[in-house]
């Protein structure tokens, strides 16, 4: 990329004293909607029961209010980052926010269907365009010497805002009632719109670019084919010709996609950023762990409330251990890796999460709740040392006029991560549950929790081999760079 296709209209952001004064303040309003955004895209899942029933819908009708959030923002969120180095990514982020919270108004007034799915897709596009430009826009402000402990934090509360749906929605739809789940993000997001119109600086870093118009039509088709094979399949079966059709059509989209975005001049995905090792088994690795986080994100209320006999709130607060320690140990985690680096931190993460995984696929219907509460406290305490770290490494050797595209590069791998570990532990479950049933079951059968146990403990092994491998393509990484160091030293004596 020439020098000419961008515009630094002013001095560093860190070069500013009056903005590093500030700094902090500002990374407050990101996490807010980092926070509230990932959030929306898990709390809903608690309340879908009361919310089937109070609108008389079908369980599978009920899955729109939540994979219509997700599906918007993988589809979205690449133009928004694309649009944040164009434009700029604090004035994308500071509209996003503000189209956030009219959305998450919406979604509380919306008692049919239609609307509520509509005013779900309103709430996606703020969140993406609040997504995609979080991190460039920390990368840009802070210092490299504070850059992991601030990008630790946004890893930390997008962690808190996935995986603390559940449990926080299980409290407010049992104290409240479903509506709130989307309005406690109000007064939330009015502060934060305050805070953030007048702490917020001016952008001074834009690219100089036309937008891709070829690449933001075929990626939403990708994505749209892509999510309706893999979340309808669940339903109907993957053997389905429609299921088929839906798949083998992302799959061509996608090479299209990947062919147009090879010859543009610029291109709104920048594919050579995946030429930096380093970027692409970061992007990889957090995709696996996002993989295998909501495989416990899915099949843990069931297992607390159905198996164990818990109400909703307290199967909520049990969960809750999980957020409550990553909230203690992420930041610790960023900020230890910008003194030590980050790929011991990732490791020790990762084999944390294999322990646990592996102890959640021990339980069964008269596991004590102590031991149930240790091994979700210890997943929190493995995703916790990981998060923080590996979005340091994902960010840190990316250039300035591409740190909207590369942060939501990291945000779309999570959001498919998500989608893809609902899709792996349902259909495990159900496979195992109906191999053992001799009949298909899709859902919780009365009366044979033994059937459910045997799909969780198989869904759990599956999660413990997706953090394995992340663990060993970490131990690599590590193993190379420690490898890196000692031949530099050696050159050096």
């Amino acid at each position: 990329m020439s020098s000419k296709s961008f515009d630094v209209r002013m001095t560093s952001y860190q070069d500013d004293p009056d903005i590093q004064r500030k700094r902090w303040l500002i990374l407050i309003v990101l996490n807010l909607f980092t926070f509230m955004s990932t959030l929306d895209g898990s709390i809903v899942n608690i309340a879908l029961p009361v919310i089937s029933k109070e609108m008389k819908l079908s369980v599978a009708q009920a899955e729109w209010v939540v994979t219509a959030y997700l599906m918007m923002i993988c589809a979205a969120i690449l133009f928004f980052g694309k649009l944040g180095d164009i434009v700029g990514k604090i004035k994308v982020f500071k509209w996003g926010m503000v189209i956030f919270t009219v959305g998450s108004l919406l979604c509380g007034f919306s008692f049919s269907l239609p609307l509520l799915v509509g005013s779900r897709l309103l709430q996606a596009l703020g969140a993406s365009m609040t997504m995609a430009n979080s991190q460039g826009i920390v990368t840009d402000i802070f210092p490299a010497n504070e850059r992991g402990k601030a990008l630790g934090l946004i890893g930390t509360f997008v962690s808190l805002g996935s995986i603390a749906g559940p449990s926080l929605g299980g409290v407010i739809v049992s104290a409240l009632g479903w509506e709130y789940i989307f309005w406690v993000n109000l007064p939330v997001g009015l502060i934060a719109i305050g805070i953030g119109w007048r702490m917020l600086p001016a952008d001074r870093t834009k690219l100089k670019v036309q937008i891709d118009k070829a690449g933001s039509l075929l990626f939403p088709v990708f994505i749209l084919a892509l999510f309706s094979g893999l979340l309808l399949g669940q339903q109907i079966g993957y053997q389905d010709v429609r299921i088929i059709s839906a798949l083998v059509l992302a799959t061509v989209v996608f090479i299209v996609f990947l062919w147009v975005e090879k010859r543009r001049e610029n291109p709104m995905l920048q594919l050579t950023l995946f030429r930096n090792p380093l970027f692409s088994l970061s992007i990889l690795t957090g995709f696996l762990v996002f993989v295998a986080n909501f495989c416990f994100n899915i099949i843990a209320p069931f297992y607390t409330q159905s198996i164990l006999n818990l109400s909703p709130s307290h199967a909520g607060f049990l969960m809750m251990l999980f957020p409550i320690v990553m909230v203690i140990v992420a930041p610790l985690s960023g900020a230890l890796s910008d003194k030590i680096g980050s790929e011991l931190l990732t490791f020790a993460g990762l084999i944390v999460m294999v322990i646990a995984q592996i102890g959640l696929a021990r339980l069964h219907d008269s596991s004590p709740i102590g031991l149930v509460g240790v091994w979700i406290a210890m997943l929190g305490l493995g995703s916790g040392l990981f998060q923080s770290p590996n979005n340091s490494l994902v960010m840190s050797k990316i250039p300035k006029t591409q740190l909207g595209i590369a942060g939501s590069i990291n945000s779309l791998v999570r959001n498919i991560g998500m989608v893809v570990g609902i899709t792996v532990a349902t259909t495990t479950l159900f496979s195992v549950m109906s191999n053992h049933a001799g009949r298909r079951v899709t859902g919780l059968v009365p009366d044979r929790p033994d059937l459910f146990l045997t799909g969780m403990h198989v869904v759990f092994m599956t999660s413990a081999s997706i953090c394995l491998v992340a663990a060993l393509l970490t131990g690599w990484r590590f193993w190379s760079a420690r490898r890196a160091v000692r031949r530099e030293q050696v050159r050096s004596t």
